[in-house]
């Protein structure tokens, strides 16, 4: 049962990677510091957006609308990061 809690926290981890990842890339996007016009930054742009549209998607239709501020990536993180704490936490029930 601890590898079952190892390779959860594991899949946690890289969502939180990707999601980083998906965040900082938004903001050198609106800050002109990288183009969408290139093939790679889009590649890596859509790719990233694909993996976290299913997470953000229920989020930004719960959340009322903010203008021009997403919200639902805050929103997901501090998720991720409350079930990791909880996983930490019962971490006995899977010894």
């Amino acid at each position: 049962m601890t590898s079952l809690l190892q390779i959860l926290l594991l899949i946690l981890d890289v969502v939180w990677f990707i999601m980083i990842a998906h965040i900082v890339m938004s903001w050198l996007i609106n800050f002109q510091v990288l183009n969408l016009r290139q093939p790679l930054v889009a590649q890596i742009w859509d790719g990233l957006t694909r993996l976290l549209e299913p997470l953000y998607g229920p989020i930004r239709r719960i959340l009322p609308p903010m203008g021009g501020l997403d919200l639902a990536p805050l929103i997901a993180l501090i998720g991720v990061y409350a079930i990791r704490i909880i996983l930490m936490n019962n971490a006995a029930a899977f010894y």
